[in-house]
This record gives C-alpha cells, structure tokens and sequence, in this order.
C-alpha cells in the first residue's frame, strides 16, 4: 500500500491543484496531511483526492479551526490534534505537525510524518523512519514536494513540481 504525504499547503491553492493530480496519478491508497491546511478552500479542492485524506491541525490552522472542522465532516475527512496515532497496512503510524511533538512516542513506531519546517526530512531515529516531504507552499517551480511511502517496504519517493 501507498499513501501521499504532504506538509504545509498554507492555502496556496494553484499547489493544493496540481498535489491533488500527482496523487491521483500515482494512485495512493490514502492521504496525509501534516498540518498548517489553514483554510476551509484548501479542504475543498483536496476533497478531489481519489484517496481518503487523514491530517492532524498544525500552529497555522488556530485561526480557522472551526471552519476545517466543518469542512473535513462535509468531505469525510479526518482531521485531530497532532500527535495523531494510527495503524494503515499493518504499520504503526504517528503523525504531528511539529517535529518536537514525536519526542518520545517514536519507540513503538514504524513510520513518522511531520511537516512545519518546510524542509525535507528523510532520518531513522528509535527504529522509526521520520519523513517530512518537505516544502508545498512556496512560489518557486521545481522547489515544492510531496511524498509518497511504501508501507511494506517504508522506501519513500520525493515528487517536485
């Protein structure tokens, strides 16, 4: 199984467009969103996703709180406080905005994703993989990214445009 990361979107719609065809495209099985969504827009254009999308809130998204929340019921969509626990294909999954936010619940943990930095991250730590695709948001062709992780084999791909 397959699933999309990204980080960041920060309502930079023209980029929430063309993130939305590079999953859908590469067929992910799911999607994840590391926070800073920041607007209910974002929400709508990512309802496209052929793929259900899962995401936890990150420091930007405060001021539309109540907005995303109506938004991610309206499209099925899973959005909670970071840090977000699940199992997907038989993998121990966390998910956090922050990087700070996975001090101490990596030890029992196949893979973790997070986004706020805007830079890439791709590290082993407590025999966890921490994977942040880094920026999506920014004006600059070629410099904004998602990923996408094999959850059986944890190998990640980086995707520009």
């Amino acid at each position: 199984m397959r699933i999309g990361v990204v980080s960041d979107t920060h309502n930079r719609l023209p980029n929430v467009i063309r993130l939305v065809e590079i999953f859908n495209r590469a067929s992910v099985a799911c999607v994840f969103h590391t926070g800073d969504i920041t607007q209910p827009a974002t929400l709508e254009v990512l309802a496209r996703l052929d793929a259900p999308l899962v995401g936890v809130f990150g420091n930007n998204d405060a001021g539309e709180r109540a907005g995303l929340e109506v938004a991610a019921a309206r499209f099925a969509m899973r959005l909670a406080d970071p840090p977000l626990t699940l199992a997907l294909a038989e993998r121990r999954i966390v998910v956090a905005h922050d990087p700070r936010a996975l001090e101490g619940v990596l030890a029992d943990r196949d893979l973790a994703l997070h986004g706020h930095t805007h830079r890439y991250a791709h590290e082993r730590r407590d025999g966890c993989l921490v994977f942040n695709p880094g920026e999506c948001a920014g004006h600059v062709a070629g410099h904004n990214a998602v990923g996408i992780v094999d959850l059986a084999t944890l190998e990640t791909s980086l995707l520009r445009f």
